[in-house]
């Protein structure tokens, strides 16, 4: 299977698993768009010449969203989660750069034709015979997948409460040329903790995107961006192993987010609005992990397929 048919058959199998729904992403289809600005540390500076990361200011436009495929689905459901949390950083030559997280540390598998046979097994699961659970035989031979699925992920009490991970690795390069390899991380000032499945089977519908209007109205949103930094022992080429917490941090700067796109723009920014890990400036290069140029041509399919010819850069 060459590279572009392998992409589309995963966008397709995205879609058999949440099905059609027009204008919506295929997955993370529920979700809310914020602008903000971000200020890098010093330390950043000398991690990598990227734009945004040196001494000015640059203004963010950030995503919360649902795990789920189904725009309907309720902020406490289960397939809510793990939520996410993409950002857009705007250059100053007018280009941007995203950053695309999540609230789980690790991604299911560490290859495009893993990934396509995990999802190809979740669409068909539910068979009475062996050949008609592909997923369970899948799941048989890989644990990280297994683990990913099976691991407990409590609903929040807060978009802006808990941490996202960045699962794909990245080489930052500095003016002097040195090169370093993290993961991203997007930590919370202010950590809120998380519900019991039965609180988060009683909250209202929307009760994470009503928290997040009701917390800035009461001021700005601080997030902390951190870097993971690899060591030898990181194979940063599989997304699907989590490193070590004992691994070196390195603090890049700081996000203020300040209001939400008003009700009206909300959708069809969304709908615009193509988030990519691949999206990257000068002083970030892509690592070994296979997935990144995956995740690359699978989001502009997904972003053609809703129907979006010019996409939104802010």
């Amino acid at each position: 299977m060459n590279q572009d048919t392998l992409y589309d058959a995963l966008l397709d199998a995205l879609y058999a698993t949440f099905g059609q729904h027009p204008g919506f992403r295929v997955a993370h289809a529920k979700g809310l768009l914020l602008s903000g600005t971000f200020v890098a540390s010093t330390q950043a500076r000398t991690l990598s010449r990227a734009a945004h990361l040196q001494d000015e200011p640059v203004a963010v436009m950030a995503r919360f969203s649902n795990f789920s495929g189904l725009p309907g689905t309720a902020d406490g459901d289960p397939m809510a989660s793990p939520h996410g949390l993409a950002i857009r950083f705007a250059l100053p030559d007018g280009s941007s750069t995203d950053i695309v997280s999540h609230s789980f540390n690790g991604f299911p598998v560490a290859t495009p034709q893993a990934f396509l046979a995990f999802l190809r097994g979740i669409a068909a699961n539910g068979g009475s015979t062996p050949d008609e659970r592909p997923l369970q035989a899948f799941l048989a031979t890989h644990a990280q997948a297994r683990a990913f699925l099976e691991t407990p992920k409590p609903a929040p009490r807060s978009y802006a409460g808990i941490a996202y991970y960045g699962v794909n690795a990245f080489q930052f390069i500095n003016d002097e040329g040195q090169l370093h390899v993290g993961r991203y991380r997007i930590e919370p000032m202010l950590a809120s903790g998380v519900l019991s499945p039965s609180q988060a089977a009683a909250m209202p519908e929307d009760y994470l995107q009503e928290e997040l209007a009701a917390r800035l109205a009461a001021g700005p949103i601080r997030l902390r961006l951190v870097l993971q930094l690899a060591t030898a022992r990181d194979n940063s080429a599989d997304g699907s192993i989590a490193w070590p917490a004992s691994n070196p941090q390195l603090e890049l700067g700081e996000i203020t987010l300040e209001r939400l796109v008003p009700a009206a723009d909300q959708l069809q920014r969304q709908q615009r609005m193509g988030f990519n890990p691949g999206n990257l400036p000068d002083g970030i290069s892509p690592s070994a992990d296979p997935m990144i140029k995956a995740r690359q041509g699978i989001y502009q399919r997904a972003l053609l397929r809703r129907g979006v010819t010019s996409p939104a850069d802010d």
